[in-house]
């Protein structure tokens, strides 16, 4: 099912682009366009289903795409396009078996190449952009830029900060509370009676 499947899919894709351009065919050569549609359509389909194929089969059997160079890659598409030629080739007749066969493998070398191509120059944008460094890196730049875990850390710093002002201010006033009992200690008159006077 890994291989039947996708190849199916890939097929049935191919198959779809070449049923309209059959159609499209068929109608510019002033033939039956349906027939014309519908054996283009099943020699895409063909030619799709058992590229993919053949490509996973190499794939698998070469340890995985994972595991595979660049170069490995486009000798696999290089293998699988040639079998697909091989395909094309019966169908159309056996004299296009060989010229099917070179064909089909240069453009699947050509077509896995590029695609190479274009994942190195894609991936080496996407890391020049990561390590593009801001404006906020400059050194004039009077902002700094911080990560989640640096501006967390800084916000509990300045909690801590403000927890340690706050308990000197309350001790603070704990001591001016106290100082001030102790003057209105000291400012009470005292409650004894007055001496009497003598007769």
């Amino acid at each position: 099912m890994d291989i039947l499947y996708p190849s199916l899919k890939v097929g049935a894709a191919a198959g779809g682009v070449g049923l309209f351009v059959g159609a499209v065919g068929g109608i510019m050569r002033n033939t039956t366009p349906v027939l014309f549609s519908l054996f283009s359509g099943f020699q895409w389909f063909t030619l799709g289903s058992s590229y993919t194929a053949s490509k996973k089969i190499v794939t698998t059997a070469w340890g995985g795409e994972e595991n595979m160079t660049s170069s490995d890659m486009v000798k696999a598409s290089t293998i699988a396009g040639g079998s697909a030629g091989l395909v094309g080739g019966l169908i159309r007749g056996p004299k296009n078996l060989v010229p099917g066969a070179i064909v089909f493998s240069l453009l699947g070398a050509g077509g896995q190449y590029a695609y190479n191509a274009y994942a190195r120059t894609a991936e080496s944008r996407a890391e020049q952009r990561k390590n593009k460094k801001s404006w906020l890196d400059s050194k004039w730049s009077p902002l700094t830029p911080l990560t989640d875990k640096q501006y967390e850390s800084l916000l509990e710093e300045k909690i801590l900060r403000i927890d340690a002002e706050i308990a000197i201010i309350d001790d603070n006033i704990a001591a001016i509370k106290a100082a001030e009992g102790k003057k209105q200690e000291n400012k009470e008159p005292s409650t004894g009676a007055p001496p009497k006077s003598k007769a």
